[in-house]
């Protein structure tokens, strides 16, 4: 006779069990491209996180340069000094692979805290804006739509120079890259916030906020408690897609010149250093941190495009 009670047969799922088996984990699993982004995004990232371990050299350490190894093609040893680079050299002699080590390190710090601000700003201003309704969603939206007149480039270049006009000289090279933050979160919110609002028009008519209400619940904890856990799925979809903007943004702004600081260049600054060196010969000054770029931004921009199709319960 068989024990129908076998703990092994009643024994509940176990979290990790119950997220392998979710809608998201097998449409994940049956999309290579997904598979493949995500891949590439975290050995990006490994890569920024253990710079310091993985780098063979801290190329913004001036007591580690040598400019006798300036301009050491890939995989070559330098006439001089014999020495050989794995990406090569730029005109100072900084190796290339650890400079795209480093520079990666704050393309992703500004990119992840300038949607960080952004979001915050943008599912704050759609909460409110979508639950109090009248002059409250109106001041909110116009602002919204006012900004959308421009582009979202100049608009961050705009706060940019206004936010590095009011720092102190002394500090500006010390605060360049929270201005930066500042200056791309600022420049980002207006899209959280419109999907925000109409997500909490919807959701505020529904039948658990009603009953919180007559409950005695507040306007903030129904909003923060209640609504916004309901919001949050275009939310990540949203926040994955602008992480990927908010890299292209910020190479952007430090390929202007009004981004990273030189102490401190990111993808954007050593890709513009390395374009001023394309023509004369020293293509791998240029072509291995715009390639990193490329398969940086792509990847992210991929998973966003995946997290939006498998989010969507009509494509299931």
């Amino acid at each position: 006779m068989t024990d129908s009670t076998n703990p092994q047969k009643t024994r509940p799922m176990s979290k990790l069990a119950r997220a392998w088996d979710s809608d998201i984990a097998y449409a994940f699993r049956r999309s290579p491209v997904a598979i493949v982004s995500l891949a590439v995004a975290m050995t990006l990232v490994l890569a920024a996180v253990f710079a310091p371990l993985i780098a063979p050299y801290n190329p913004f350490d001036p007591a580690t340069l040598n400019l006798m190894n300036g301009f050491t093609p890939p995989s070559e040893p330098n006439a001089f000094t014999g020495e050989t680079f794995w990406l090569g050299t730029d005109d100072q002699g900084r190796d290339v692979f650890s400079t795209i080590l480093y520079g990666l390190r704050i393309s992703l710090f500004v990119g992840f805290a300038a949607v960080m601000l952004g979001l915050t700003l943008g599912v704050i201003a759609g909460l409110v804006s979508g639950y109090y309704g009248g002059w409250t969603d109106t001041l909110i939206m116009r602002t919204a739509d006012v900004q959308l007149t421009f582009p979202s480039i100049l608009v961050a270049m705009l706060i940019f120079g206004i936010a590095k006009g009011v720092t102190p000289v002394e500090y500006r090279d010390q605060m360049a890259i929270w201005v930066l933050i500042l200056a791309i979160g600022l420049s980002d919110w207006v899209q959280f916030a419109r999907v925000v609002r109409g997500a909490t028009m919807v959701e505020k008519n529904k039948e658990y906020v009603q009953a919180a209400r007559l409950i005695g619940r507040g306007s903030l904890p129904i909003m923060f408690r209640h609504i916004l856990p309901n919001v949050l799925s275009p939310v990540l979809v949203i926040a994955t897609i602008s992480l990927a903007l908010a890299i292209i943004a910020e190479a952007t702004l430090s390929f202007l010149g009004v981004g990273a600081p030189p102490t401190q260049p990111s993808l954007g600054t050593l890709i513009r250093v390395g374009q001023g060196f394309l023509f004369s010969g020293e293509w791998w000054i240029l072509f291995f941190p715009a390639c990193t770029l490329l398969a940086l931004a792509l990847s992210v921009n991929l998973l966003g495009d995946w997290l939006r199709d498998a989010l969507n319960p009509k494509l299931r």
